[in-house]
This record gives C-alpha cells, structure tokens and sequence, in this order.
C-alpha cells in the first residue's frame, strides 16, 4: 500500500487526518496498543504529512495520540515477527514524515500525554512546540531493547538539552516526568490532564490566527541558524524581514498595531 492510498478518513484507521478552519490533525490512533507504530501506522503518518505540506490552508499542525497515550514507541510486535524489512519499512515512513513537518510552513504543535516512548519522543521532538500533561511519561527506550535510536531523536535530543544530558536519556534508557521534559525544554507547557484537549486547542488557534507567512521565515530562520555562521544568520535575517515587509500581513500587523485592535492576516 502507497501512503497516499491510504483513507486517513476512516475513524477506524490507524492514523488519522483531517482539517478544521486552518488547523491540521494528525492523530495516532491504534489506542487498544497505545498507539504503537506498525508499517500502517507509519505509512498513515507519511501520507498525513504530505497531505498537509500540500495544504496551502493549513495554518498549524497538531499531533495527538488516542485513548491512553500519545505514542508508546514501535510495535515490536510486528517487528519481532520479521524483524529488519520491518524496521526498513516503519523508519523509512516515519523519517519522510518527519522530514516533512521540518520543511512545511506552517507551525507543528504536539500535544501529549500517557506513554510518549521510543519513535513517539522522536514525533514529539520533530515539532516546533510541544504541550503535555501532567502525568505524562518519557522514555527514549531503544537501549532497553538493544538498538539505536530512529525518528530523529539523536538530532533533535542534543540541541535541545545539551550534549551530557542527551547521552543520559540516550544510553541509560530512564522515563522522566512531564516537569523534567519542561525543565529541560523537551516540552513548551505542562497542563492539567483535563485541560489538555482545550488548552491544545487554544494554542493552535492561536497559531492559526498568526501571520502565516512571518510564522514560516521565523520557524525556518530558527531551525537553520544552528547550521549557519552569525554573519550568515544576520543575512538571513534581514532577507526575510525585507520580504515580511512587502507583504499585506505586515501592514495589516503595523495598522492594527497603531489602532489597538488585533490583526486580521490572511497570508499575502
């Protein structure tokens, strides 16, 4: 089955997608199994992903989780089964997913809670924002069944907490709260279990009613200035505030900005 054949409409499927006023969801949906990643589930998360870079509409993306948590990790079941075209299969889905959420325009929140284990931390650490429950737990996981880890985690890990305590999570294999990801910038906010969906909501909404296009200069001066010098950064910089500048939304912004009322963009 291609990714793009698969019906992400289904309320039965393992992955599902849909679009509501400018905010995406991808949302994890094998709750029976925590949300464990097999070669369907992967395979819905690449088409979900691609079906919302190629969505001009959408305004921000929201990853979730069914049921009891957001992601527990790989099904090892299907992999103990048939082990390497099986990791082939599920790494290949997943990291063209991933690479995509990097490359799109429009913000990624993830909003977590339970179980975030294994490819489930790598999904979470692949979007620009993370919001969790209180009584979430993290685990990198993949020591403990004697691997390496996939899904962009040994990228994403050391950039955000630092080289030593990547090594940490990475080699000692520990679950952690939900207060030590906020402490270590793992995750934006931490909020009441019961306040998760809505407060996921606000902050999309918020998103979404952001200048689209300033939104997407800064999400990618910000994911490559780790990879440019500061005079290549202070190029980059002036390029994109150069061409925010000549659009409708920056004078929509500076109007708005003057008589005290909020912005109204609309993405030109």
């Amino acid at each position: 089955m291609q990714a793009n054949d698969i019906d992400l409409g289904a309320a039965d499927a393992p992955l599902r997608y849909w679009r509501d006023d400018g905010i995406a969801h991808i949302r994890f949906n094998r709750p029976t199994v925590l949300n464990a990643i097999d070669i369907p589930t992967a395979n819905g998360f690449l088409a979900a992903c691609q079906a919302a870079w190629q969505d001009k509409d959408v305004r921000v993306v929201v990853i979730s989780g069914e049921g009891r948590a957001f992601i527990a990790g790989g099904d090892l079941a299907a992999m103990r089964a048939d082990p390497l075209p099986t990791a082939r299969a599920l790494i290949d889905a997943m990291h063209g997913g991933i690479a995509l959420l990097a490359q799109m325009n429009a913000p990624v929140l993830a909003s977590l809670h339970g179980a975030v284990a294994g490819g489930g931390l790598g999904v979470a650490l692949a979007a620009d924002l993370a919001i969790a429950a209180e009584g979430t737990r993290f685990n990198l996981a993949y020591v403990n069944i004697g691997t390496s880890s996939d899904c962009c985690t040994s990228w994403a890990l050391p950039r955000l907490v630092g080289m030593r305590k990547a090594m940490e999570i990475a080699l000692l294999g520990d679950t952690f709260d939900a207060a030590e990801a906020l402490r270590l910038g793992i995750v934006n906010r931490v909020v009441p279990a019961a306040s998760l969906q809505e407060e996921t909501q606000r902050l999309a909404r918020r998103l979404a009613d952001g200048p689209p296009l300033a939104l997407a200069r800064l999400k990618r001066l910000i994911r490559d200035s780790l990879g440019r010098d500061l005079q290549g950064q202070l190029d980059a910089e002036a390029e994109s505030f150069a061409a925010c500048a000549a659009t409708r939304d920056f004078g929509e912004g500076v109007n708005a900005f003057f008589e005290k009322r909020p912005a109204r963009y609309v993405g030109e």
